[in-house]
C-alpha cells in the first residue's frame, strides 16, 4: 500500500496517524508527509532512536527495555501505545529493529518489530527481512508499516 493510499483511507475514516520510529529514523513519517495535503491526516512522528528517547518521549518503561531489549515486541507495543497516548491520532504505528549491518545470533540483521495501536488496543508482530542491507531493511520496514496503517484504516 502506498503512502497516498494510506492517507486517503485515513482521510475517509476521519482518522489521524502518529508514528514512533527507531530503526527507520523518521522515514515512515517522511513517506506520509511527502504527499501534499497530508497535514489533515498526519498528526506527528516520534523519532526515538535511543532507549532514553523511547522512555522520555513515549513512556517506554525501563523495566521493559531491561527485560526484553529495545528490539522486542514488548517495546514496540509500548512505543505504539505511547505515540497514541501522546498525540491526537487514532492510529499509531511503531518500529524497532536491526537494520544492519551486523546483528547477533539473538537479534539478527533484518529483524524488525512492529506495533500498531488504535481504539481496539495494541497489536505487535515481527518480520524477518533478512540480511538484505541497511537501506533495503529500512525501505521494507516503511512499506510494511504503511501496509499495517492501511489495514488499520480499513477495520
Amino acid at each position: 500500500m502506498t503512502a497516498s493510499e494510506v492517507l486517503e483511507l485515513a482521510r475517509k475514516q476521519g482518522k489521524m496517524i502518529a508514528t514512533a520510529e527507531s530503526c527507520t529514523g523518521g522515514m515512515i513519517a517522511a513517506a506520509l508527509t511527502a504527499i501534499p495535503g497530508s497535514s489533515d491526516v498526519v498528526d506527528r512522528g516520534f523519532v526515538t532512536y535511543s532507549n532514553g528517547a523511547k522512555m522520555d518521549m513515549l513512556g517506554v518503561r525501563a523495566a521493559t527495555l531491561e527485560a526484553h531489549g529495545a528490539v522486542s515486541e514488548a517495546v514496540a507495543a509500548e512505543m505504539a501505545k505511547g505515540a497514541l497516548d501522546r498525540s491526537d491520532a487514532q492510529i499509531a504505528v511503531s518500529v524497532t529493529g536491526i537494520a544492519g549491518p551486523g546483528g547477533s545470533e539473538f537479534k539478527p540483521e533484518g529483524r524488525v518489530r512492529f506495533g500498531l495501536a488504535n481504539a481496539d488496543g495494541v497489536q505487535t508482530e515481527t518480520v524477518e527481512f533478512g540480511a538484505i542491507g541497511r537501506d533495503a531493511v529500512r525501505a521494507a520496514t516503511v512499506a510494511h508499516a504503511l501496509h499495517l496503517l492501511g489495514k488499520s484504516c480499513l477495520s
